[in-house]
């Protein structure tokens, strides 16, 4: 196995457990969503806006403690800023997709609301995710060397056959 594959493999399970958190989150972000939007009398952002720090919350967790749980831990503090940093340009990204539906376009009911806080989502998620992965969750130097050369040692099973050269 090259040690591109395996870069490429740890890659998929990222996207796959990152998006596993989030298709969770999802769920968790459109239920409160609906709960508050039809259960108080507050305006369709500011429900979008108490669902979008719900789910934050939610995915941190996941985020932290499954997707990410072999990445660095000593720096909480600047993690978790970080993360919220982010979180919150996330969350003006998807609300703001809403709030152009809903404000700019008069869509304001409930099946278009969720569908926009939805499309919403989706836009901010692919920031999330580079963002997350570049800036919170980093890989420290060391963890990636030391990744690359297990793969590159197990490669390397068998030696390699010999060829001579005739002049």
């Amino acid at each position: 196995m090259e040690p591109r594959s395996s870069g490429l493999q740890r890659l998929v399970r990222e996207v796959a457990k990152f998006g596993t958190v989030g298709v969770a989150g999802i769920f968790v972000n459109l239920a409160v969503f609906n709960l508050v939007r039809h259960g108080s009398n507050l305006p369709v952002v500011r429900a979008s806006i108490i669902a979008t720090v719900v789910a934050i919350a939610f995915n941190y967790v996941g985020f932290r403690y499954w997707t990410y749980r072999d990445r660095e831990r000593s720096g909480r503090t600047k993690e978790l800023t970080l993360f919220l940093f982010f979180s919150a340009i996330g969350l003006v990204i998807e609300n703001g997709v809403l709030y152009a539906a809903t404000y700019g376009m008069g869509w304001d009911s409930s099946l278009q609301s969720n569908f926009f806080k939805f499309a919403g989502i989706g836009v901010a998620t692919l920031f999330r995710f580079w963002s997350y992965r570049t800036w919170v969750f980093r890989v420290e130097p060391s963890q990636e060397a030391e990744s690359i050369l297990a793969a590159a040692s197990q490669s390397r099973t068998e030696p390699e056959p010999r060829t001579q050269r005739v002049p």
